[in-house]
């Protein structure tokens, strides 16, 4: 079987979120297990030289963009045993950055045909194109208006991801002429209209032959007002078709055992080892070293989906009463980055801000700190939660999308579950699960069983790539 991965980014090469985690660890595994997994996506300005240079042209050709033609070469680079394809075009992708142009709408649906286009260049013919979000949903599109008719590709199937639904890709509707080129009749027939624009995802999730999303519960939440960002109704007449499958995260490299960022490296068998790296860290950060302190912890974007209207409205008394750390990384909306430096004044033994973001430091978080908040909104997938779990560090969440999958509550008379979660946005229900959290800390043996349980839980790709197979072969029968 043979299946081509359409992305807008891909660690390693370029990342600006998870997307870019999920096609530099899916395709891979898809690989082991026998797919030939291949991965296409735009060359971007900011992809490092050391790639750059790797790269073997294998072909151009013009692409049309309405009544224009624009160029589009295609680059090839082997990376850990996977192909990756990248379309050329500097006007489009020479740029600071990757997306918040003014013409997003022309780069990416030039993207997509480009994908479509260069497959005769590429001389690879997937059986299955897997595209990813607003910015590759016109491949879904372009193929069942543009192709039909050439055997060559009349027989691809196609599947869409949705990684985030809040993101859709809404433009102004002229562009359906302008740049799409697309006769109106499927504007006026609702396939790609949405609040009279022009929908990227929309379409994608319309044309394609099946639909997938990160997690089980995302997949069903979406499908609901309050999670459907006003396309619940199609999902839900789609609903036969869309399957949530939840990520995974790569074991080798989010590795306590071998992982470089960390003061020590340690697993199951010498958690003393991890203690000493909570020592380090508060002593990096300025903080009282003590071991017995707990330390809770957040990486996270700082927007409202993230629950930081939650965090915000326990920290207060939380840290006035409670014998604890608090130390948080990230940057994002300037209230609440004001707000926690504002945080930091007031407890300044108590509390660590980091407003900015580092690899390094966030590793160092993972595997030091004693408890992981995570208290989305929503969430899709996640994978903060999965990476502290591998950690020994106890996550703390919201049940939903990803979270609910991955994070099981933690009942001490049977010694299952692998955290706390709680079900409501309610900034009362988050307290108290940190609270059980911190007394249950205080219980040596009953902690013991819970970081066991938490390090021992596996979300390694593996299983996910399977169920991506699985997905792939039924449509294919």
């Amino acid at each position: 079987m043979k299946v081509l991965y359409v992305v807008s980014e891909a660690v390693p090469f370029i990342k600006t979120g998870g997307l870019a985690d999920v096609a530099g660890s899916l395709p891979k595994y898809l690989k082991a297990e026998g797919i030939d997994a291949r991965v296409i996506l735009p060359k971007y300005n900011s992809i490092s030289e050391e790639y750059r240079n790797a790269m073997e042209h294998v072909g151009d050709i013009t692409v049309p963009v309405s009544w224009r033609e624009k160029y589009a070469g295609v680059d090839k680079l082997e990376y850990e045993g996977v192909t990756y394809y990248f379309v050329d075009n500097q006007e489009y992708f020479y740029r600071d950055g990757l997306y918040g142009y003014f013409d997003d709408a022309e780069r990416f649906s030039f993207f997509s045909r480009a994908v479509l286009n260069l497959l005769p260049a590429m001389d690879f013919w997937p059986d299955v194109i897997n595209s990813n979000d607003w910015h590759a949903a016109l491949v879904n599109v372009f193929l069942k208006l543009e192709h039909q008719g050439d055997s060559r590709y009349e027989n691809i199937k196609t599947v869409f991801s949705i990684h985030n639904l809040k993101y859709q890709g809404v433009f102004d509707k002229n562009i359906m002429g302008d740049v799409l080129g697309l006769d109106w009749q499927y504007f006026n027939n609702g396939d790609l209209e949405f609040n009279d624009c022009v929908n990227f995802m929309k379409g994608g999730i319309v044309y394609a032959d099946k639909i997938s999303t990160v997690s089980r519960t995302y997949a069903e939440e979406i499908q609901y007002e309050f999670f459907g960002e006003h396309l619940d109704g199609l999902l839900r007449s789609r609903s036969e078709d869309l399957r949530g499958i939840t990520n995974g995260i790569d074991n080798s490299v989010y590795d306590p055992m071998t992982d470089k960022h960390l003061y020590e490296n340690f697993d199951i068998h010498s958690l003393d080892k991890k203690l000493t790296n909570k020592e380090k860290l508060q002593e990096q950060l300025g903080l009282p070293v003590s071991r017995n302190t707990p330390m809770l912890a957040m990486v996270s974007r700082l927007v409202e989906n993230k629950g930081i209207e939650l965090i915000i409205r326990i920290l207060d008394e939380l840290l006035t009463h409670e014998d604890c750390q608090f130390v948080i990384l990230g940057t994002g909306d300037k209230v609440y980055e004001d707000w926690f430096r504002e945080l930091q004044w007031r407890f300044p033994t108590k509390v660590s801000v980091n407003i900015y973001f580092s690899n390094d430091l966030a590793q160092k978080i993972y595997g030091s700190a004693d408890f992981f908040l995570m208290p989305s909104i929503f969430e899709p997938c996640g994978i903060g939660q999965m990476i502290a779990l591998r950690y020994g560090t106890v996550p703390i969440v919201r049940e939903t999308g990803g979270l609910k999958d991955t994070v099981r509550q933690f009942n001490k008379y049977d010694n299952t579950g692998n955290g706390y979660t709680f079900a409501n946005i309610n900034a009362h229900d988050l307290m108290y699960c940190v609270k059980r959290a911190l007394t249950e800390y205080d219980n040596i043996q009953i902690w013991n069983m819970l970081q066991h349980n938490a390090i021992r839980s596996n979300f390694d790709w593996k299983k996910s790539a399977n169920e991506y197979i699985d997905m792939y072969k039924q449509l294919l029968a």
